[in-house]
C-alpha cells in the first residue's frame, strides 16, 4: 500500500468514527430530550399527589365541622322542642 492509499484509508476510518460520534451524539440527546419530559410528568404527578393528600385533609376538616355542626343542630332542635 502506498503513502497515498494509506493516508485515504486513515481519513475514511477517521470519518467513520466522526460519523459514528455524531450519530451516538444525536441519539444522547433524544434521549435526554425524553427524559427531559419524563421528569416535567414526574414532577406533575408528584405535585398531583401532593394536592390529593392536601385535598383529603381538607375534606376531613370539612366532614369535621359538617359533623358538629349536624350535633349541633340537633341540639338546638331538641332545646326547641323541650320548650
Amino acid at each position: 500500500m502506498d503513502k497515498f492509499d494509506f493516508a485515504v484509508a486513515e481519513q475514511l476510518k477517521t470519518m467513520d468514527k466522526l460519523l459514528f460520534l455524531q450519530s451516538e451524539i444525536e441519539r444522547c440527546q433524544q434521549v435526554e430530550q425524553q427524559l427531559f419530559q419524563l421528569q416535567i410528568e414526574a414532577d406533575k404527578i408528584h405535585k398531583l399527589k401532593r394536592d390529593i393528600v392536601q385535598m383529603k385533609k381538607d375534606l376531613k376538616e370539612v366532614q369535621r365541622i359538617f359533623e358538629t355542626q349536624t350535633e349541633e343542630a340537633i341540639r338546638s332542635y331538641h332545646l326547641e322542642e323541650s320548650l
